[in-house]
């Protein structure tokens, strides 16, 4: 049995320990390399201040570039009795090395580890989610692009409304995806702030160089306030995961529509046979599943801040052992939601559109403003024009006129998808991945 980092004289009950450790050891794995970068940075700030030779310096960063490779390769564990993925990487090293792997926690605390480990897990979760994104958006534009003169029927209370197009509708969702892209953005600005050096949250006695290790691991500046640092654990998952929610929202309406839409009540677009799956005595079936667990799954993601936010609402500052359950909802989210955009991006980019939708007669209503419209133009004053279409519509005698001439800014005859993917270029640029990762590639030398 390991000995914990903490532990003196007396053993840990082993209910208790198991209690208190609960799903730790599984979640910290994901968090792994993330805990080793964060050691190489801080142990080149330790040698920068006096407090490692350069000696052990070079054979501490040697070891954790073998350690880092394990857990890239999805080779490194937690070895039974080992409390969490810090004291599994300072036995590693103490092992190797002896003595001078004992000296790489000088200045830190696991409160700071784990608060850097998660922000640097962070970073890489939400480029991955960022990447996603533009997958979809990309998609929903090009068949937007495509598909941007097939008319469908636009609905208010689920009812006919005004002419609508399958233009509009892809890039309606794309628009929304930018729009998700923005709050993402910054999410990601409060967590790209460094935390390491606050240690158990008030700082340290050694003489820490705080902008170096910000510097060495790509953050934008450092969590100033070391108190505050502390209390930043729960408060940039909530914020990221809020962030990840509305990018869940928007996926999940699509759902939803996407569901509607293929039903043979509306059949306005039709998945491909391989995409959908059948019913055990119903022949004919041929279900969107996956719109419908995408939904499921979206909606799920989008309770996640609030769980997030029940662990933390009521603690004081300085740290608790609530916080650690966090991990627990937060760090899955990530890839709950990557699949669920890769899977709808599948489906978009697959999706067979309807382009004779409104010869039926029953969407002959959808013209009606449009009569309206062309009326008032002839000089009619508009409440006339109203009641004129009304009253035909009443009488039967509507007759559709169905060629329609929509121009301004964001409208079915111009879309201003242009602009659109603009907007949606300018808010990737800003979260600046390549400083990021430049800085990392720099540090693993």
């Amino acid at each position: 049995m390991a000995t914990k980092l903490w532990e003196k004289n007396t053993p840990i009950n082993a209910k208790i320990e198991a209690f208190t450790i609960g799903l730790d050891r599984e979640m910290d794995v994901f968090l792994a390399k993330y805990d080793v970068l964060g050691s190489m940075a801080h142990i080149q700030m330790l040698e920068a201040v006096g407090l490692l030779e350069n000696t052990e310096l070079v054979l501490l960063l040697a070891e954790l570039r073998q350690i880092y490779i394990l857990a890239e390769n999805g080779e490194f564990t937690i070895e039974d009795g080992v409390e969490d993925v810090h004291s599994q990487v300072e036995m590693l090293l103490t092992r190797k090395l002896g003595d001078i792997g004992k000296k790489i926690h000088s200045g830190r605390s696991r409160n700071d580890q784990v608060l850097v480990d998660l922000k640097l897990f962070t970073r890489a979760e939400i480029e991955k989610t960022v990447d996603a994104v533009t997958n979809l958006f990309d998609v929903l534009i090009a068949q937007s692009n495509k598909y941007k003169d097939v008319l469908l029927p636009g609905y208010t209370h689920l009812q006919v409304a005004m002419p609508s197009s399958f233009g509009l509708w892809f890039g309606a969702y794309a628009e929304s995806l930018a729009d998700d892209l923005q709050l993402l953005l910054s999410a990601w600005k409060i967590t790209n702030r460094n935390p390491l050096g606050s240690a158990a949250g008030y700082g340290s006695s050694f003489p820490l160089d705080r902008q170096l290790t910000t510097d060495l691991l790509g953050f934008d500046t450092m969590n100033y306030n070391v108190v505050y640092a502390q209390m930043g654990r729960g408060k940039m998952e909530r914020t990221v995961t809020n962030a990840l929610a509305g990018v869940a929202a928007t996926v999940s309406k699509l759902a939803f529509d996407a569901c509607m839409f293929t039903s043979q009540n509306f059949g306005f677009i039709r998945l491909p046979d391989q995409f959908t799956t059948g019913s055990s005595i119903m022949p004919h079936k041929k279900n969107p599943d996956v719109f419908e667990l995408t939904r499921a799954k979206c909606n799920k993601i989008q309770s996640v801040p609030q769980q997030i936010n029940m662990i933390t609402n009521n603690l004081p500052s300085g740290y608790f052992r609530d916080l650690q359950i966090i991990k627990e909802v937060f760090i899955p989210t990530f890839t709950e939601l990557t699949n669920c955009l890769e899977m709808t991006t599948m489906m978009m980019a697959e999706v067979e559109v309807n382009t004779k939708i409104l010869t039926d007669s029953r969407y002959d209503y959808l013209f009606s403003v449009e009569e309206v419209n062309r009326l008032t133009l002839s000089g009619m004053p508009f409440r006339d024009a109203y009641k004129q279409v009304g009253n035909n519509i009443d009488t039967g005698n509507f007759k559709p006129n169905k060629t329609i001439q929509h121009t301004h800014q964001g409208s079915i005859g111009n879309l201003f998808n242009h602009e659109i993917c603009g907007y949606k270029d300018d808010l990737v640029l800003q979260f600046n991945f390549e400083k990021v990762n430049n800085a990392l590639i720099k540090l693993l030398g």
